[in-house]
C-alpha cells in the first residue's frame, strides 16, 4: 500500500466549492480507500491504496463531481513524492516561518516557453519541475500572486499549500 497526500483544488476557498471534510473523508472511504484522514477545510486528505496516484486522482475527480455538483482538480503525491519536494526546498534556509512559506503546486506541466514568475520577486520565488516554493515574509497577501500568474501566463492549473501544511501532511503519512 502506498500513502498518498490528496489536494483537491480552490475549494472551500472564499465560501466557495464547499466541500465538508467529513463528507469528504466518507466519499474517500467509499472509493475503497484506507488511512483516510483530512486536514484543515481546504481540501486536503491522505489515503493509501494499491493504486497509481494518476488512478487516484480521475477516480476522485469524478467522485467529487458525482456527489458534489462541481469540478474540482486533484493532484495525488505519494508520500515519497511530497518527501522529495520537500527536501529540494530551495529557500528552507530563508523561510523562519511556514506559514509565510508557499509551495504552489503544477497540476499540469508548464509550457516550453513559459515566462518565469521567479521575476516576479527573483529573491523569494523558486521554480522546480512541479512546484514553485515562494518565501513571503509580509506576509501572503503581500506578495505577488504567482498562482494567478501560473494560470494566467501558463494556462495551467495550480494548487498552493503553506509550509505548515506541507510539514503536516507528510506527518499523517509518515514520510
Amino acid at each position: 500500500m502506498t500513502g498518498y497526500a490528496v489536494l483537491l483544488r480552490g475549494i472551500n476557498v472564499g465560501g466557495n466549492k464547499k466541500v465538508p471534510m467529513a463528507d469528504l473523508r466518507t466519499l474517500l472511504e467509499g472509493l475503497g480507500y484506507g488511512d483516510v484522514r483530512t486536514y484543515l477545510q481546504s481540501g486536503n486528505a491522505v489515503v493509501t491504496t494499491d493504486e497509481p496516484a494518476a488512478t487516484v486522482a480521475k477516480r476522485c475527480e469524478a467522485a467529487i463531481t458525482e456527489a458534489f455538483g462541481m469540478d474540482v482538480r486533484c493532484l495525488v503525491l505519494s508520500g515519497a513524492e511530497l518527501r522529495e519536494l520537500a527536501d529540494a526546498h530551495p529557500l528552507r534556509d530563508v523561510a523562519d516561518n511556514g506559514s509565510r512559506m508557499l509551495a504552489l503546486f503544477l497540476l499540469d506541466p508548464p509550457p516550453a516557453d513559459a515566462a518565469d514568475p521567479a521575476e516576479l520577486d527573483p529573491q523569494r520565488i523558486r521554480v522546480a519541475d512541479r512546484v514553485i516554493y515562494q518565501w513571503c515574509p509580509d506576509g501572503i497577501s503581500n506578495a505577488p500572486d504567482v498562482a494567478a500568474f501560473v494560470r494566467k501566463s501558463w494556462k495551467v492549473p495550480v494548487t498552493g499549500r503553506n509550509w505548515n501544511t506541507v510539514e503536516k501532511l507528510l506527518a499523517l503519512l509518515g514520510a
